[in-house]
């Protein structure tokens, strides 16, 4: 072997022993950068001790979710993949079915949609038998948001009607106000991973589309009930949600308004000193926007979303049409600038002569928690609820208390804007400090990074669990 032959193959072996070193340092630097972020969010969640037990109430809708693999069932049911992206409002025929998966799949867009064709719904269900890592599990916002609560050690009262068998799930720090049913709602959740195909569509990020023929919880079958035990209950905190069951359900004339006016006139009957949060969801209808705007939205304090829900009701008070997709990885500025504007807006004057001042705004995207807190409101802990914000996205995603850096990847930039504006200030990403608070005008904003999960166990329910518990250290 001549002396070139032999310095080449030296060279060779010393650059793919160079290309491993590096490859390990710069992944021993990332496991390290995950840890210490951890631990940091970990200490500014553990800064809040509860020493009493929070009174929480929190409405409505409540059935039994079936968790399946999208495409898998799809696949089962004989719905072939659709060349049509077409987004429908409510679902009639597979043919539709088919285009509005078709619509939201890609982009990883999470979607919930009523489907009127009973057989059809039957079908699906029925298709769900023998497929794998099927799930049950109780489902709707209100009974996930209890869960939640009373796990982080609140005292709660849920409007929800269950089955004895769902009730029994359910944490013990949690009374039902409506007699138990003898049958429940089924909702489908076609869950989805990063990467997933379908035909020849390849899903962005993971996420769900959500599917069901539910009679009971579009109509907020539970709110007397609810209403008749509320003030007795005494609560420091009311949660409204589950109204995007309302979304384009056949409802006879005047009944949306009336169920909405009554809805109205609980929370106009809350007491003032308690603070009252509105959980949005997937709204595509702009009718039901519209009064959920005049009898909810100006009747709270604050208001929980995620990056979807944000942008469509931003449009909705510029008085524009609802936008049904936007970005699913927006940037930290995006976000912050459509919630001053949502901030902005709600609280000009027009507005709030009618009831509540919004006071509290936080918006949830995979990448990053943040809140926006009026200054010399009653929300306390702002740092340290992001934070725990951001750790029960990991734990609940991932299904485990503890968090597992290795099975987690920060996806925010290493530094962001505050602002899209030119010259605004940037924010670098500290480890040893990842939650960033700063003051503007009348509010405070507080910015957390989430260790994504990696290993996905549920999507379903995020949201709800995150808005939860970042509001029991605000209370």
């Amino acid at each position: 072997m001549g002396h070139g032959l032999k310095c080449g193959v030296a060279f060779s072996f010393f650059a793919v022993f160079a290309a491993y070193w590096y490859r390990q340092q710069v992944g021993n630097e990332l496991d390290s950068r995950l840890e210490t972020v951890l631990s940091s969010l970990l200490k500014a969640e553990r800064k809040v001790d509860l020493n009493r037990r929070p009174r929480v109430a929190v409405g409505f809708g409540g059935c039994l979710d079936i968790v399946a693999d999208g495409v898998a069932l799809l696949k089962k049911a004989g719905i072939k993949p659709s060349k049509n992206t077409v987004h429908h409002n409510y679902i009639t025929s597979e043919e539709q079915l088919a285009e509005s998966f078709a619509y939201f799949f890609p982009p990883g867009a999470a979607s919930e949609r009523f489907i009127s064709n009973e057989t059809l719904f039957r079908k699906l269900v029925k298709a769900t038998q023998g497929l794998p890592r099927v799930r049950w599990s109780l489902g709707g916002n209100a009974p996930v948001m209890a869960n939640r609560l009373a796990k982080e050690g609140c005292e709660v009262l849920m409007g929800s009607r269950l089955t004895p068998d769902l009730i029994e799930v359910l944490q013990e720090h949690v009374t039902v106000t409506s007699k138990p049913v003898d049958e429940t709602d089924i909702h489908l959740i076609l869950e989805y991973s990063t990467g997933a195909k379908w035909g020849k569509l390849v899903s962005r990020r993971a996420n769900r589309f959500i599917v069901h023929h539910d009679s009971s919880n579009p109509i907020l079958e539970s709110l007397e009930d609810f209403q008749s035990q509320l003030q007795q209950f005494k609560p420091s905190l009311l949660i409204i949600s589950g109204l995007q069951m309302m979304d384009n359900f056949p409802f006879r004339p005047g009944h949306l308004e009336e169920r909405l006016r009554l809805l109205q006139n609980l929370m106009l009957s809350t007491d003032s000193a308690t603070g009252i949060h509105f959980e949005m969801a997937s709204f595509v209808d702009n009718k039901l926007m519209n009064s959920l705007f005049t009898y909810v939205i100006t009747h709270v304090d604050s208001l929980g979303m995620n990056e979807q829900e944000l942008p469509n009701l931003l449009s909705m008070l510029k008085g524009s049409n609802i936008t049904i997709l936007s970005d699913p990885y927006p940037r930290v500025a995006n976000v912050l600038d459509q919630m001053r504007d949502v901030y902005r807006i709600l609280n000009s004057q027009e507005i709030t002569s009618t009831r509540r001042r919004l006071t509290r705004l936080h918006v949830h995207t995979l990448a990053f928690q943040a809140i926006i807190i009026a200054k010399g409101s009653s929300w306390k802990n702002t740092m340290s609820a992001t934070a725990k914000a951001s750790l029960t996205a990991n734990r609940h995603v991932c299904g485990s208390p503890n968090i597992d850096t290795s099975k987690a990847k920060l996806i925010m930039d290493d530094s962001f804007s505050v602002s899209r504006e030119q010259g605004s200030k940037k924010i670098p990403l500290k480890e040893n400090r990842p939650v960033s608070c700063w003051e503007e005008y009348d509010y405070e904003i507080c910015v957390a990074p989430v260790l994504v999960c990696t290993e996905v166990y549920q999507t379903v329910g995020g949201g709800d669990n995150v808005s939860a518990a970042s509001l029991v250290l605000q209370i």
